[in-house]
């Protein structure tokens, strides 16, 4: 019995949302959040335009509380309306736009498009649309168009915001899903911030050096390592002259000895 109850009063709920969705569409409806009182049922309102929900001085929001009243058996119930923030990070509103221009005549794969350029332009991570229907010949088919970073698993797809809509035209209905991930995922928010503080490194750090003041003990030990690093230089030095004038000296021997033998030779042949 206390199952049945539940399911009877979700049920009821959520033929309140469709038939909210349904008088506000042109209000760009886009959720409701139903919460109950002791004293009242307060319904606040998700729409992209609240001055069409309230109407002038009210009068629509009063006959839609009546409405409930009778066609749902609602007591008090309570209308608030709030305004949609970011309209194109709204799934809801964006399949609702889709479906409302294919059912205008114009071409689902431009509608489409434009859509996806607008998602992503208001600060989406990532957006999926798939279009199932009969799209322009007696076959049906589905065609799937997304841009940008997705994740279907894990803690960031639960947080993917998912609508469905419907559009009727000659052919039958064409079924349109929407998937928006505007919430950064915790890895990729802590790898843009590693890469800000990389790129902000070299401009926000500056080498500065430190001139220790020196004492005048320390002045003379300084200068006798200078001297002594400035004698072992020239030691190096007269070592590698020494070297290369030995060198010198017996590539000029070498020459001689081939001279003279030359010379002996040619007197050789003169005696002969």
């Amino acid at each position: 019995m206390i199952e049945k109850k539940f399911v009877k009063e979700n049920m009821r709920l959520l033929q309140v949302d469709e038939f909210l969705s349904k008088e506000f569409t042109r209000a760009g409806y886009s959720h409701s959040d139903i919460q109950r009182t002791p004293l009242s049922m307060r319904i606040m309102v998700y729409a992209q335009k609240p001055g069409m929900v309230i109407g002038r001085g009210g009068k629509t929001i009063e006959a839609m509380t009546q409405a409930l009243k009778e066609k749902f058996g609602i007591e008090n119930p309570q209308l608030d309306v709030q305004e949609v923030e970011n309209p194109d990070l709204d799934s809801t509103i964006v399949a609702k736009q889709i479906a409302a221009a294919i059912e205008r005549g114009l071409n689902y794969k431009r509608v489409v498009n434009l859509a996806l350029s607008r998602i992503m332009q208001a600060g989406a991570l990532g957006v999926a649309i798939r279009i199932s229907g009969k799209l322009g010949g007696d076959v049906g088919r589905t065609e799937k168009f997304s841009l940008g970073y997705l994740k279907f698993t894990g803690e960031p797809a639960e947080k993917m915001r998912k609508a469905y809509a419907t559009a009727q035209v000659k052919l039958g209905y064409i079924g349109i899903q929407v998937r928006i991930l505007g919430e950064v995922p915790k890895d990729i928010e802590a790898m843009r911030k590693v890469e800000k503080m990389l790129a902000e490194t070299p401009d926000a750090v500056k080498v500065v050096e430190v001139k220790r003041e020196v004492k005048p003990g320390e002045q003379r030990e300084d200068a006798k390592a200078e001297e002594k690093e400035e004698d072992d230089e020239s030691e190096e030095s007269d070592e590698e002259n020494g070297e290369e004038e030995e060198a010198t000296k017996e590539e000029v021997k070498e020459v001689k000895d081939e001279d003279y033998v030359e010379i002996t030779d040619e007197k050789a042949e003169e005696v002969e």
